[in-house]
């Protein structure tokens, strides 16, 4: 069965628009994009984005059409994943990668990097895509597809921030699901024994789900899940308590499928109001979205020195105890997320030099959301740091000091540059290292 939700003709039309509007346009000024939802990117003071020309993508939000025979969704970047969990768990499907905050948007998770429990399965959101259309600087529009002549530009894409034009469609794969997830919460007291666990679980596929929560340097919380048709209760985490805190004291939970997707969505570690108090009388309102948004609204106020920590960590599975030994002198007692992730393959953004360093299939994602600087320390470049020394990478979510050489040796410059001249020959949309080391701080020159 195949059922559309909206006509194309309005969506050939507003691509029209949009590819017109790059193709009539003089200006030489740095260009970013108009969205309808806040932006899952760290806010930063300075960010050059804020006065950057705007081009409106805001009408491309919809679902086109889904697929339950065939497992596949296609829909415009705008779409929330929230609205697509709605739109297709009633079938009995889901995307094979749902990001944990309801507002991510699926272009979002192409154009960053986004995972979740499914990812030790299936890799992340772009590992499931099969085709994206694409409108470059230039006002064309591009069918790129992982075996067409377009390839370089369809594997570029995940990763690039918005430096490769617009995505104007999408058409991805779904998986079964079933109305429930159980939650059965295995303790570790120490990083080995949970490393062997994430292995183990991942080698016999025993689980749905796999994610977890590290509270201290002797309780590795792994937290496996299940789809099932039934529950003897089930568990929302949108008000009081915050799902992460959960993770230390039960044993099992039930939530309803799109409850699971969620249950992060006040923040993963870092949810606001810190007391039970503040979330009793205004938890409802501080979801990821509102403080983003709130963020985004008043980011000239945001400190410029010393800024809060929240970034995604990717640690090759063999170096996690090296990782996980340093993160407790330098940090202290600071929960991380931990999300097991095994790429579906190797990544176009990531050049030959860092693979060379890399033996492992699988990575962890270690999340640290909502850490204080409070030594004067830039902890942002004691990560980049310690990656280069372990062979990780990071997310560019937030606050980035590479040099301009650092950087180049972690992601792939001539794979970069040579999509781009297909995709933004006008260099509309800034290259990566500009756009996420230099703009989003507020510079104008690499130096």
């Amino acid at each position: 069965m195949k059922f559309r939700t909206v006509t194309l003709e309005q969506h050939d039309s507003d691509v029209a628009r949009i590819a017109r509007e790059l193709r009539d346009r003089k200006s030489t000024r740095p260009l970013s994009l108009r969205k309808k939802v806040t932006s899952h990117q760290v806010p930063k003071p300075g960010d050059k984005k804020y006065s950057d020309d705007k081009i409106d993508v805001s009408c491309l939000n919809r679902i086109l059409l889904i697929d339950v025979e065939g497992c596949t969704c296609t829909a415009e970047p705008g779409v929330t994943f929230i609205d697509l969990v709605h739109a297709t768990l009633p079938s009995g499907l889901v995307p094979m990668v749902v990001p944990e905050f309801k507002t991510i948007t699926i272009g979002g998770a192409v154009s960053g990097c986004s995972i979740e429990s499914m990812s030790f399965r299936y890799g992340g959101f772009h590992d499931s895509c099969i085709e994206y259309d694409v409108i470059t600087s230039a006002g064309e529009v591009l069918v790129c597809t992982p075996d067409n002549d377009l390839s370089l530009v369809y594997h570029s894409l995940h990763g690039s921030f918005g430096t490769h034009g617009i995505l104007s469609k999408l058409k991805f794969k779904l998986v079964p699901a079933k109305p429930i997830v159980r939650i059965v919460y295995e303790r570790h007291t120490d990083v080995e024994s949970y490393r062997a666990s994430i292995n183990a679980h991942a080698e016999k596929r025993d689980v749905d789900f796999m994610d977890g929560i590290i509270h201290s340097p002797d309780l590795y919380v792994l937290s496996l899940g299940h789809f099932v048709d039934s529950a003897p209760y089930t568990h929302t985490y949108n008000w009081v308590t915050a799902y992460h805190e959960t993770t230390a004291l039960r044993s099992e939970d039930y939530l309803r499928t799109t409850d699971y997707f969620f249950r992060y969505d006040r923040g993963v570690t870092n949810v606001y109001p810190k007391s039970k108090l503040g979330r009793l009388f205004i938890g409802p309102f501080m979801g990821s979205s509102n403080l983003l948004s709130i963020a985004e609204k008043i980011h000239w106020a945001l400190p410029k020195k010393n800024p809060m920590v929240t970034v995604d960590l990717f640690i090759p599975i063999s170096r996690f105890h090296d990782f996980m030994n340093w993160y407790w002198k330098e940090f202290g007692a600071h929960n991380l997320w931990c999300v097991p992730y095994r790429p579906a393959q190797r990544y176009a953004w990531l050049s030959d030099q860092f693979y060379s360093g890399v033996q492992d299939d699988m990575f962890v994602d270690l999340a640290i959301y909502g850490f204080h600087p409070h030594d004067g320390r830039n902890y942002y470049r004691m990560i980049e740091e310690k990656l280069r020394e372990i062979n990780g990478v990071k997310t560019l979510i937030s606050y980035n000091y590479y040099s301009e050489e650092e950087f180049w040796q972690v992601f792939h410059r001539e794979n970069h540059f040579a999509a781009k001249a297909i995709t933004d020959p006008r260099n509309a949309f800034r290259d990566l290292y500009t756009k996420t080391c230099v703009a989003s701080q507020g510079r104008t020159s690499t130096m």
